[in-house]
């Protein structure tokens, strides 16, 4: 009996000592940072689709609005419609390509919402439209979206930055190179300068 334990022993030590080794060598930290990042992406879809969801609103606070307004209008609708139709999967975070085209028409987007709001916020047509209620909810809700937008933003690029240097850093890069083949995930790139801020809509739409 006693020989049989000192047998096991032995094996039980190796085997803890080889989990310890494996652990230190990305085999839970790999796939604990990835998924953490896959998560953050979640978030950020859905905060740019909450936006998405506003934009039918603007056709009710534009009603009364000229063609030139109307025609810009269209635009957001069409840039609306582009953005909502591409879809970026977890799988394809590593995928450059895909997620500039996603950002590209995420982008386009903004650029048409700001366009219209400028165009109100200079025009003396619509006096009223300030004043209605509709309008100041509206306002008040593209603001705060703009404002989960860009938090949502920084904890996905947060994620990727701290899942990129887990796989490139020793010794999580043996478990990420050997057993996951990983690959670097695409941070969400700002275009302009200071689009990682959120805007004032203030005085904009």
């Amino acid at each position: 009996m006693a020989d049989r334990i000192s047998s096991i022993l032995p094996r039980a030590a190796i085997v803890a000592i080889a989990a310890t080794s494996l652990s230190g060598c990305g085999i839970n930290a790999v796939p604990t940072a990835e998924e953490a990042a896959k998560a953050k992406w979640a978030d950020v879809q859905a905060a740019f689709q909450e936006r998405a969801n506003l934009i039918p609103n603007l056709a009710a606070v534009a009603k009364g609005a000229a063609e030139q307004e109307k025609g810009i209008l269209v635009g957001v609708t069409e840039a609306r419609a582009k953005a909502t139709s591409i879809h970026i999967s977890a799988d394809d975070l590593k995928d450059p390509a895909k997620m500039k085209a996603f950002q590209d028409a995420q982008n386009q987007l903004s650029g048409a919402l700001g366009g219209f709001g400028r165009l109100l916020a200079n025009s003396e047509a619509y006096p009223e439209l300030k004043s209605i209620t509709n309008y100041q909810m509206l306002q008040s809700q593209l603001e705060g979206q703009e404002n989960r937008i860009r938090v949502a933003l920084r904890d996905y690029n947060a994620a990727v930055q701290s899942y990129n240097t887990t796989i490139r850093t020793f010794p999580d890069a043996i478990g990420a190179k050997i057993f996951y083949g990983a690959k670097p995930m695409v941070p969400y790139q700002a275009v302009t300068p200071g689009a990682e801020v959120a805007p004032s809509l203030e005085g904009k739409l």
